[in-house]
């Protein structure tokens, strides 16, 4: 493996970085993980196979490099938003008007799925998803912090737990059934929150 720590960063060589990664994102929504080869990005991108050698060690890193992208493209919105709400009410109603907003045949869909089958394949692959949900989870536990600063560490991180589960359950259950009753579930969560249920 190339020693990438040592390597200089420029201007450069940075924006050839995004290059790649947004090649590759794009052939990855288009086809999965097996048109990511590194012929394919570089031709994608219009450049030499050898960058991805030289920006990123080969096309494991690659791989890498767009799965975290990636996630963060699909996972990163949906949670500013949610951490935006001033309450948890508010965030269920963003939740809603974020997956209205979003068909279950969008591109994002292919490309949140492909994630998945990629972590369930690739143990490296699987501990970068590991990795952003752990802080996805955290992120939510410290808006909950700041909401409920009485509840006990346990109960925060297993709300953030539950919360980041629900999120990713709903995103699933709607990528495969388009007709989902997403409305009813997350009404059936505001009337949990308010103890009606």
């Amino acid at each position: 493996m190339t020693n990438l720590a040592n390597r200089p960063n420029s201007a450069r060589g940075d924006r050839r970085r995004r290059q790649l990664v947004d090649a590759g994102i794009a052939l990855l929504d288009l086809e999965g993980w097996p048109g990511v080869s590194t012929r394919a990005v570089a031709e994608r991108a219009g450049t030499n196979p050898g960058l991805i050698h030289y920006h990123f060690g080969g096309l494991a890193g690659l791989h890498a490099a767009i799965f975290r992208q990636a996630t963060d493209l699909i996972v990163g919105p949906m949670v500013a938003e949610l951490l935006a709400a001033p309450d948890e009410r508010a965030a269920l109603e963003t939740m809603r008007n974020l997956l209205a907003q979003a068909p279950a045949d969008e591109p994002g869909s292919r490309l949140a799925a492909e994630l998945i089958v990629g972590a369930m394949r690739d143990p490296a692959l699987g501990a970068v998803l590991r990795d952003e949900l752990r802080q996805a989870r955290a992120r939510i536990a410290d808006r909950l912090r700041a909401l409920h600063p009485d509840w006990p560490r346990g109960r925060l991180s297993g709300a953030a737990t539950l919360i980041t589960a629900a999120i990713d359950g709903v995103m699933l259950h709607y990528m495969i059934d388009g007709d989902l009753p997403v409305g009813d579930a997350l009404s059936a969560a505001s009337d949990l929150l308010e103890g009606r249920a």
